[in-house]
C-alpha cells in the first residue's frame, strides 16, 4: 500500500512537470517554427507547425538587414570579459571567505550579502554620472570593467561551496610548503568544477541577454549587443517576422546548448552550494 502511494505521488509528479514543461516548450517549439516559414506561412489559421516549404534563407538574409556579425562580435567580446571576471574574481573572494582566517570575516561577508538587498534601479544613476565623468559612455569599458570587480551572488555560491571542501586539505598543503594562492589553483580549483560551471552558466546567460546594460550605456549602433540588434531589427523590419524569429532563434540556441552540455554540473553546483554555511 505504501509503495502504490509512494508510486502514484510520483507520477503524479512527473505529469504536472510534463505539463509545466510543455507550456513552457510550445512556444519555443512555435518561434523555431516561425523562424523556417515564409510571410504566407505564419498567419495562417489554424497555425502551421511543419513548414512546407522550409525557407533555410531567413536564416542568411538577416545578415542583409542588419549587421549581426558586427552585434555577435560585440556580444562575444563582452561575455568573454563576464566569464574571466566572475570565474577568477569571485573564486578568488569566496575562497578568501571560506577558507582564510581574519578578525571580522564573518561580518564582512554579512554586510557584502546585505547588498544584494539594494534593486540596482537604486544605483543606477549614480552609476551612470560615475562612468560619465570617467569618459566611460559610449565604449564597453561599464559593461567589461565591474565583472572583474567581483558579484556578490557568485562570491556568495563559490564560498559556500568551498566550506564543503575539507579544511584538512589545505592543512597538508601548508605543511609541504604551499602558499594560499596555489591551494587555491592546485586544490580547491580542480574540486570546485560544479559550481564553476554554475556560475559560468549564469554569468553566460546575464552577458548574452543583458538589455539594459547596453542601451544604457552604449550610443553608436556600430557596438551594439545581439539584444540591442534585435530590438533595432524590430523596429525598422518589424513585419519581417520569419528574419525576426531566425535571429531570435540564432540568439537563443547557444544558451540551450551550454546548459545541455552543462546540466550535470549545473545541478551539481546548485545543490552542494547549500550544504554548510
Amino acid at each position: 500500500m505504501v509503495h502504490a502511494r509512494k508510486w502514484i505521488g510520483r507520477a503524479i509528479t512527473h505529469l504536472i512537470l510534463i505539463g509545466l514543461g510543455f507550456v513552457f516548450f510550445v512556444p519555443f517549439a512555435f518561434l523555431v517554427s516561425t523562424a523556417f516559414k515564409s510571410e504566407r506561412q505564419i498567419f495562417v489559421y489554424p497555425p502551421i507547425w511543419i513548414p512546407n516549404p522550409i525557407i533555410w534563407r531567413n536564416f542568411t538574409d538577416v545578415f542583409d538587414y542588419a549587421p549581426f556579425g558586427r552585434y555577435l562580435i560585440n556580444t562575444l567580446y563582452i561575455v568573454v570579459a563576464h566569464l574571466f571576471g566572475t570565474v577568477v574574481t569571485c573564486s578568488l573572494t569566496g575562497y578568501a571567505f571560506a577558507r582564510l582566517r581574519a578578525p571580522g570575516r564573518d561580518a564582512i561577508f554579512m554586510v557584502l550579502l546585505s547588498t544584494m538587498m539594494v534593486p540596482w534601479m537604486v544605483t543606477l544613476i549614480p552609476v551612470y554620472i560615475l562612468f560619465a565623468r570617467l569618459e566611460w559612455i559610449n565604449t564597453f569599458r561599464p559593461l567589461v570593467i565591474p565583472p572583474l570587480l567581483g558579484n556578490t551572488f557568485y562570491i556568495f555560491l563559490l564560498r559556500q561551496y568551498y566550506m564543503t571542501i575539507p579544511y584538512d586539505l589545505d592543512e597538508a598543503a601548508l605543511m609541504d610548503g604551499s602558499g594560499y594562492l596555489r591551494i587555491w589553483w592546485t586544490i580547491l580549483m580542480p574540486l570546485s568544477k560544479p559550481v564553476l560551471a554554475t556560475v559560468a552558466i549564469f554569468s553566460f546567460m546575464g552577458a548574452w541577454n543583458d538589455f539594459t546594460g547596453p542601451l544604457i550605456f552604449l550610443n553608436n549602433k556600430e557596438k551594439y549587443t545581439l539584444s540591442l540588434g534585435l530590438q533595432v531589427f524590430r523596429e525598422a523590419h518589424g513585419a519581417a517576422w520569419g528574419l525576426l524569429m531566425a535571429a531570435s532563434t540564432m540568439m537563443i540556441v547557444p544558451v540551450i546548448v551550454l546548459f545541455f552540455f552543462t546540466q550535470k554540473q549545473f545541478v551539481q553546483g546548485i545543490t552542494l552550494t547549500g550544504i554548510k554555511g
